[in-house]
């Protein structure tokens, strides 16, 4: 994704000092921002022109108190033609010297009222999720209870369907067959729609549907964090699956590493309710309540109390249909599986 001046200038809301269409209309290739204080200087070694040039107090307080004539040769330096922007904070006058300059070699000067710290940082941001490596990956991108859950699975397993599905249950479509993932940061995944394909939804037989169309505007978001993976697979005799919630399995995308659930498909299980529920289920683990630890946490309370009692009762007995699970929490835990026969 580009970005112009001119879209900076509007996310941000600068002020144009100098500048016309053509000025802003200049493509911003790194998110890199430079502050140049070496360079007030005269030390012009390992300069980056290409970035944007931020000035603040500092800058500029150095900056007019130098004489008229080592202040235009400094910024005659330091304004290159490749330079996206200069950019002043706090609304610090812009000496006259700096304008010649910019005219000079064709680059806008940009002004903002806020903090330099604080501006850096919406910049940084802004500057940040827009040229970040964008990666595509096959899947639907939901926005589930403010959560973003990315649904993956073989082409023709049902994961628009199922998309389609939580979008009648109050939840919004993010993203649908393509899904452009990227990080923001080193543990943020951020994911978002290819243009084309923005707010539309492809289910067999049916054709493309507009969602914002059909359901309105609360049904789509236009961009979310990706927090879980789900991976939707056909059931298979045989096959093992997670069935405690202890598994670690993770997926990573762009260098970010996020949990991945493998759930079964299968005649008679409704998909939608499966992944509402394993969403609400990561986000209580997150805040602290994991009922996976609480289930081992009772069984070891319970192995403890009938440690030593003759009535042996066969777990599957006691607890039915929980006896495979039981016996993987045991295997797990790390407890001998010859403890099951004293409950």
């Amino acid at each position: 994704m580009s970005v112009t001046v001119k879209m900076l200038v509007d996310k941000v809301k600068l002020d144009v000092i100098y500048g016309d269409d053509d000025l802003l209309s200049k493509e911003i290739t790194t998110s890199d921002i430079s502050r140049p204080g070496l360079e007030m200087t005269g030390y012009f070694d390992y300069y980056s022109p290409e970035r944007l040039q931020l000035l603040g107090m500092k800058e500029w307080s150095y900056l007019t108190k130098m004489t008229s004539h080592n202040r235009r040769h400094v910024l005659r330096e330091m304004i290159k033609p490749e330079t996206p922007a200069i950019i002043v904070a706090r609304n610090l006058a812009i000496p006259e010297e700096m304008i010649s300059a910019a005219k000079e070699k064709g680059i806008a000067i940009l002004q903002s009222h806020v903090p330099t710290s604080r501006l850096s940082g919406e910049m940084s941001w802004y500057l940040d999720s827009c040229l970040a490596e964008r990666t595509s990956v096959h899947g639907v991108l939901m926005d589930i209870y403010g959560m973003g859950v990315l649904i993956q699975g073989d082409s023709g397993i049902g994961k628009s369907e199922t998309g389609l599905e939580l979008v009648k249950r109050g939840h919004r479509l993010v993203a649908d067959d393509r899904v452009d993932v990227f990080a923001k940061d080193e543990e943020t995944l951020w994911g978002e729609p290819a243009e084309i394909l923005r707010h539309l939804l492809e289910i067999r037989g049916v054709g493309i549907i507009d969602v914002m169309s059909l359901y309105g505007a609360s049904a789509v978001k236009d961009s979310s964090q990706v927090q879980l993976a789900i991976y939707l697979e056909n059931y298979e005799s045989g096959k093992v699956f997670d069935r405690l919630g202890n598994g670690n399995e993770e997926l990573e995308l762009s260098g970010v590493k996020i949990p991945r659930l493998r759930i079964p498909v299968q005649t008679g299980r409704n998909m939608s309710v499966v992944i509402e529920a394993a969403a609400m289920n990561y986000r209580a683990k997150q805040m602290g309540f994991d009922a996976t630890k609480t289930f081992e946490e009772r069984l070891t309370q319970l192995i403890t109390k009938n440690e030593g009692n003759p009535m042996i009762n066969p777990i599957a007995i006691q607890f039915g249909p929980f006896a495979d699970s039981l016996v993987c929490a045991f295997h797990c835990s790390g407890i001998a599986s010859s403890s099951l026969l004293s409950l």
